[in-house]
């Protein structure tokens, strides 16, 4: 049987990325109600270039369903850097998901957990017997490289993607996919606002993993660790451990999706009454 290629879409990723890249502008692109479009426009433009390029016979999206997830119950401070989505992007989030759905495509998320965690669950699950494709922004999501699974980081201009393997990780990274966790445990990840070991930065994390492999050998061997890195571990050491529980990805999430639901096939009619109602000129010629 014919390996199925599975493409599993951070949503989320995609949207902020879209609604950015055109709204410095000031170009927000309103409906004549008034509903701003820039982000749907930009994701969409994303999206079928990536379904272009990585030729899938599956797809799956996946999305944050709200800021309040074990996370935040595990460390008050996590992601609380953010600041509130632009009044015109708020819109857009419900927007997005009628337009996936008018791709009869499965939109799938959860309550208290990020979308991240829907993608490395359905990863794992789908990687054993065929290939998934993750395409994001989101560099966290690397550490889901496996046999199965590969990750396309969009990099700067449409239609640039960087991917990720289990044959080019560790030339490119110089670690494995699954020490990415202890690495932002060490290091901490700015972005989601977790500070990992006072002190320590990517390229004394980056030392110690090549040499310990995981932070449970660095805390064995750590009288062997010059006086300096001792001193700042054993001062964080709690917020080490609770670095790395906010940077592993759960693929453990109770959800499931059937794959015959997610094959890539589509009635561009029903496609082209939604982009008509948003009111995309020439979006349908992309299809």
């Amino acid at each position: 049987m014919e390996k199925q290629k599975v493409l599993l879409v951070d949503g989320m990723a995609l949207l902020f990325r879209g609604f950015f890249a055109t709204a410095f502008r000031g170009n927000f692109m309103k409906t004549s109600k008034g509903v701003p479009t820039n982000g749907i426009y930009q994701f969409m433009r994303y999206f079928l270039d990536a379904v272009d390029t990585f030729q899938p016979t599956h797809v799956i999206c996946c999305w944050d369903m709200g800021s309040k997830t074990f996370r935040t119950d595990l460390y008050a401070g996590y992601k609380a850097n953010r600041d509130e989505p632009p009044v015109e992007l708020v819109p857009q989030f419900d927007l997005i998901k009628e337009v996936m759905d008018a791709f009869d495509m499965p939109n799938i998320g959860m309550e208290n957990y990020e979308a991240d965690d829907c993608i490395g669950t359905l990863a794992k699950v789908y990687g054993i017997d065929n290939d998934v494709i993750i395409l994001t922004g989101d560099q966290d999501i690397l550490q889901l490289v496996d046999k199965g699974v590969e990750v396309a980081i969009m990099r700067k201009g449409q239609g640039n993607y960087e991917v990720f393997n289990y044959i080019n990780f560790h030339e490119k990274k110089g670690i494995t996919p699954k020490q990415i966790i202890d690495l932002k445990g060490l290091m901490g990840d700015s972005s989601d606002n977790y500070p990992g070991v006072k002190g320590i930065g990517e390229k004394t994390a980056l030392k110690l993993l090549q040499e310990f492999e995981t932070i449970d050998n660095i805390l064995q061997n750590i009288k062997k660790l010059p006086k300096g890195v001792q001193t700042k571990i054993n001062s964080n050491i709690d917020m080490l451990h609770l670095s790395r529980k906010l940077a592993e990805i759960k693929c453990d999430v109770p959800i499931s999706c059937q794959l015959d639901r997610a094959l890539w096939q589509y009635d561009k009619m029903k496609i082209e009454e939604k982009f008509d109602e948003l009111e995309f000129k020439n979006l349908a010629s992309f299809l």
